[in-house]
C-alpha cells in the first residue's frame, strides 16, 4: 500500500474554490492597492489563482493584526487559541477589516497629483525641443 501525500493543499477543494463568476479574473486593483499600515485589522481570505504568499487553509476566514509591512507582503499576526502564528501573505490574500474609502480617496488625490505633474513635464519637455529645433 501507498500512503497518501499529505500536501499544502491537501483537502482543501471546497475551501479554496472560487465562485463560478470569478473564475479566471485577477485581483481587482482597489484590492491590490489598499494601503495597509501597521495595526490594521484584517480578514484573511484566499485568492486560489494566485499560488505566491498563500497561507495554509486553516487560517482562512481568521482575523489578523498587521505587524509589519515587506515590500508588497504584509506580516500578519493571527491568534489561535492562546497561541499566536506569524503570517507572511500577499496584498491579494487579505480583506480589509476597517474602512478603506478614505485611503482609496488619498490614493485619487496622489493620481490626481501626478498626472497634473506628468502634464507639467510633458510641456517644459516639449518647449525644450521647440527651441532645439
Amino acid at each position: 500500500m501507498v500512503k497518501t501525500s499529505k500536501g499544502l493543499r491537501h483537502r482543501s477543494r471546497k475551501i479554496m474554490k472560487k465562485n463560478i463568476r470569478e473564475r479566471g479574473a485577477i485581483p481587482s486593483l482597489s484590492k491590490v492597492t489598499i494601503d495597509y499600515q501597521i495595526g490594521d485589522k484584517v480578514y484573511i481570505d484566499v485568492d486560489p489563482a494566485i499560488h505566491g504568499g498563500m497561507p495554509h487553509r486553516r487560517y482562512i476566514g481568521r482575523v489578523g493584526t498587521i505587524v509589519e509591512v515587506r515590500g508588497r507582503g504584509l506580516v500578519v499576526e493571527v491568534e489561535i487559541g492562546s497561541k499566536k502564528k506569524t503570517l507572511f501573505l500577499l496584498p491579494e490574500h487579505v480583506k480589509p477589516a476597517f474602512d478603506f474609502t478614505k485611503r482609496l480617496e488619498n490614493i485619487l488625490v496622489k493620481l490626481k497629483e501626478l498626472s497634473k505633474i506628468r502634464k507639467e513635464q510633458r510641456k517644459t519637455l516639449l518647449t525644450i525641443l521647440d527651441k532645439t529645433k
